[in-house]
């Protein structure tokens, strides 16, 4: 079917459609078993075949790889095993020469214990000026013996870590919310936010469109550090929740500070500089907060990613996100997954009657189609777009996620959904490897042999693949004037089916259920996630059509 394609003129993030390159997984360029920047480079015609705008690259700075590059050495470098900074300036070059956009990701809430500062406040010991760009105090008890308060860190154990003192003695403590390697940097300290001003100017010269922030309702804490009322609550959910160590009021001046150093870059040269924030809250409203005119333009709306296979959850929570995110200006930016979530196919499978009937893929199908479908932005993790399920037997000697590490539990850990990709082939490593030694290389993470049948060859080559409903869905998003930005209009609908009208009569309907029903228009549709008979729509399947209902449903 030929469609004229439509004049967009708003912001290019508003709508954009931002492929998550996990760098370590991607594609490997030197035989190494590591995914790399020139693997990236390699791989960006693929992306620009699937049609999305933009990539998010994971962090490739110098990092001990403690949290695989969350816990940033040098904020303006590469480490080695990515590449360096001409192979960087490269990449660049060649999304620029595509069309696709390129956002980094930023990690101001912690560093590596090896960072300079971290090393130079080890030296200066108790009162030397580095310490005060972190947060180091003394213990409590008789000798200093206890942690300074009850927090607990989200990767598992307290919160706080004692250092020995240059004479030898056991001194003071220092803050990590996550492990002892990423120690929590103290945004009260003005040299933290001039550091970080010279940072994001550091990039944004060499041409990077924008940056995806790393706890981004992170950076400040309570300043009195007081004892929580539920310490363990961090540790539990494996989430930001502890209300004095997260979500501080100050951390909105940041945002401030940051959009007019992009808003700066905008004025010399007309290209919009993007901040999209992982923030984690509460509520949609606290959420809204966070994307005021002002402040970050995005911030990941994970509610949808949360929400359980359930047409009334779905519904409520995409009509919180209407109201409350898209009020102040902004658009919702709306995910699925990423690489601390268990795969979409996975977890849907995992949902009531779904893993026992094998509506996994077929559930996962259908959201993404409702997320395409969605007024805003849309993020998709690398791998979606093939299907992939979670490695859910990878050996515990190969696991390298901290959480496991701290806590020796299996549970919540994240090496499956980080397995290197397949691209081709029959065996590992699946085409993920290049160079010297490619066949025989090993990923850093082992592929089963199911991999085969999700490799990219193969999915390009199947009209009816995850990849051609993704590639299909990108491009009909790209030319159909309702989609992208804008509002929604919900329908009437039986029971178990969620149905929504876009702009002159796109319209958009899920079936939740297992059972076939009528669809909520007739003819053949536009696009759909499974096989659909004209005035049908079968179970956990989602559909497009063009219609005449642009006067009828609730707005949202």
């Amino acid at each position: 079917m030929l469609i004229a394609t439509a004049t967009k003129t708003q912001h290019w993030w508003r709508d954009a459609v931002i492929y998550q390159v996990y760098v370590r997984s991607f594609l490997d360029s030197t035989g190494d078993g590591i995914g790399d920047l020139a693997g990236v480079r390699a791989g960006l015609p693929y992306l620009k075949k699937l049609g999305v705008d933009g990539i998010w690259l994971s962090p490739f700075y110098p990092s001990p790889q403690h949290d695989h590059g969350y816990d940033v050495a040098d904020y303006c470098g590469v480490d080695p095993v990515y590449g360096d900074l001409g192979e960087f300036d490269l990449l660049v070059a060649d999304a620029q020469r595509l069309g696709v956009k390129v956002v980094l990701d930023i990690v101001p809430n912690h560093c590596s214990s090896s960072h300079a500062w971290f090393r130079s406040a080890l030296e200066e010991g108790p009162g030397g000026p580095s310490r005060s760009r972190f947060h180091f105090a003394d213990g409590r008890g008789t000798h200093g013996e206890l942690p300074p308060n009850n927090w607990r860190a989200m990767f598992g154990g307290s919160a706080w870590s004692r250092v020995t003192e240059p004479d030898g003695t056991p001194g003071q403590w220092y803050l990590h919310m996550f492990t002892p390697e990423q120690p929590d940097l103290n945004w009260r300290e003005p040299a933290v936010s001039a550091y970080f001003d010279e940072v994001l100017r550091f990039w944004l010269d060499r041409g990077v469109d924008g940056f995806r922030i790393d706890v981004a309702a992170g950076l400040f804490k309570h300043p009195e550090l007081p004892d929580s009322a539920d310490p363990g609550a961090d540790e539990r959910a494996r989430d930001s929740v502890n209300p004095l160590a997260w979500n501080q009021p100050e951390v909105h001046q940041v945002w401030r500070d940051w959009r007019a150093v992009c808003e700066e870059y905008a004025a010399r040269d007309g290209r919009d500089r993007l901040l999209v924030g992982e923030v984690s809250v509460p509520t949609a409203r606290e959420h809204a907060e966070y994307v005021r005119p002002d402040e970050l333009h995005q911030a990941f709306f994970f509610n949808l990613l949360s929400a359980p296979w359930d047409v009334d959850a779905f519904r409520a929570t995409i009509s919180e996100a209407m109201s409350d995110i898209a009020g102040t200006g902004s658009t919702v930016t709306w995910v699925l997954n990423n690489h601390d979530q268990v795969r979409t196919v996975t977890r849907y499978a995992g949902e009531p009657s779904g893993e026992s009937s094998g509506l996994g893929p077929a559930r996962a199908r259908a959201a993404a189609l409702l997320m395409l479908a969605l007024p805003g932005a849309a993020y998709v993790y690398q791998g979606e777009e093939l299907g992939l399920p979670e490695v859910v037997d990878l050996p515990d000697e190969v696991l390298t996620d901290p959480i496991f590490r701290r806590t020796g539990s299996r549970s919540r850990v994240r090496d499956g959904c980080r397995v290197p990709l397949p691209w081709s082939g029959l065996a590992s490593p699946f085409g993920f490897t290049a160079g010297a030694g490619a066949e025989t290389a090993r990923p850093w993470l082992p592929q089963p042999e199911w991999f085969a049948e999700h490799a990219t060859d193969r999915a390009l080559a199947d009209t009816r693949s995850f990849w051609h409903l993704y590639r299909d869905g990108l491009q009909l998003r790209r030319s159909l004037p309702q989609l992208g930005e804008g509002t929604l209009r919900w329908l009437e609908t039986p029971p178990q089916v969620l149905a929504f009208v876009r702009g002159d009569g796109l319209v958009c309907a899920v079936n939740f259920g297992t059972e076939p029903v009528p669809a909520p228009v007739s003819g053949t549709p536009l696009l759909a996630s499974g096989d659909c008979l004209p005035g049908t729509l079968p179970g956990s399947t989602a559909a497009w059509w063009i219609s005449d209902l642009s006067t009828k449903g609730t707005p949202s």
